[in-house]
């Protein structure tokens, strides 16, 4: 499952690229040339500009040799390079060390925020795992991308999870987006994992997911007490080829079957953290699938994208074309919303791809 933005490092960090690494000794090269072949221009004293440039790219050892290869440069005239004589000297020392120290600090640090995204990572992989492939007898594909750059958790969740009543899977959105709705995330999440175990009914299961959103939002803590989410749940109970879904308010999931699109039409509840689920849940829509049929469900995020003129993406319509790709339905919808929006919506986006097969895993 792709989880991690296509961006230069991700959340781990990466060493500079390679050109920043050859800029300086390429510099260095031309620099000696270029005096080599002009006899009337000094061209010499460019090469103390050189040290400053290597601490970007290199750590302090590598910089420092720069430095003393600079000064040799310049200091001994029979070379040809330069003619420096005491202050200038003195001067393009105190540049050098200033370098090393600047390539020393930039070192540390780069290793701290190494330390730190690792540590990031980890804790949003802990929060929303990605999908297995196979749950019971229900196959599993995700596909995630959070608004805020550099993080791989926003406002949008999904997990498939197996329990005494089936597999249940589950996609929301939250309010906002970015970190600060991962709170409210984890705690949805939280709270579906239990129902997965203890309640019996769907509708039970987004009613807890109702009570959570109360709770957390009546707490002190909260800065902003209107939390709310939309919902999708689906449990695809055993032994029968049958789903059930529940809808608090999101957007409808579509069934693939073989070049044919259609949206599942449920009765839809409202969202969660209104405080409605309780006296009046739900309603619980039965749907039959056939082997080969597929349940693709969607945040917000993929089906508000707009493209330069205004118009909203149409998911349904795409998808007959975009379900022959070799690669995936995922891989191929992501790719084809980021060509529609001319580098990828503004929103968190969440698909999940289910379909029973009826096998359960080998052991």
């Amino acid at each position: 499952m792709r989880r991690v933005r296509d961006e230069p490092g991700g959340l781990r960090g990466e060493p500079p690229p390679r050109w920043a690494r050859i800029a300086p000794a390429v510099a260095l090269v031309a620099l000696v040339l270029a005096q080599a072949l002009t006899t009337d221009v000094e061209l010499g004293f460019f090469l103390a500009g050189l040290p400053p440039v290597a601490a970007f790219a290199y750590g302090a050892a590598g910089t420092a040799i720069f430095a003393a290869i600079v000064l040799l440069l310049l200091g001994v005239h029979d070379i040809g390079v330069a003619h420096a004589r005491g202050t200038d000297l003195a001067t393009v020392a105190v540049v050098g060390v200033l370098s090393v120290v600047i390539a020393w600090v930039r070192q540390r640090r780069d290793a701290q925020l190494v330390s730190v995204r690792t540590v990031a990572e980890a804790a949003q992989l802990a929060v929303l795992p990605p999908v297995p492939e196979r749950v019971g007898p229900v196959r599993c594909s995700g596909l995630y991308r959070a608004a805020q750059r550099g993080t791989l958790v926003g406002g949008d969740l999904y997990d498939v999870r197996a329990g005494p009543y089936g597999v249940r899977a589950l996609v929301g959105d939250v309010q906002g987006h970015g970190l600060a709705a991962v709170a409210t995330v984890g705690a949805l999440l939280g709270a579906f994992r239990e129902a997965v175990i203890d309640d019996a009914g769907l509708g039970a299961v987004a009613a807890r997911l109702d009570r959570r959103l109360v709770a957390d939002a009546a707490a002190a803590s909260v800065e902003h007490p209107e939390l709310f989410a939309t919902a999708v749940l689906l449990e695809f109970p055993p032994g029968l080829d049958v789903v059930r879904i529940v809808s608090c308010g999101h957007p409808s999931a579509l069934r693939v079957r073989g070049s044919v699109v259609e949206e599942v039409i449920v009765e839809p509840g409202p969202p969660l953290g209104l405080g409605l689920a309780g006296p009046a849940p739900p309603l619980v829509t039965e749907l039959a699938v056939r082997p080969g049929d597929q349940l693709l469900l969607h945040t917000d995020g993929v089906t508000e994208a707009r493209d330069a003129t205004g118009h909203f993406y149409p998911l349904a319509a795409r998808v007959p074309v975009l379900a022959r790709d070799p690669a995936g339905l995922l891989g191929a919808v992501w790719r084809d919303l980021a060509a529609f929006t001319k580098g990828g919506p503004n929103d968190d986006v969440a698909l999940l791809l289910l379909s029973l097969d009826g096998r359960e895993p080998a052991a």
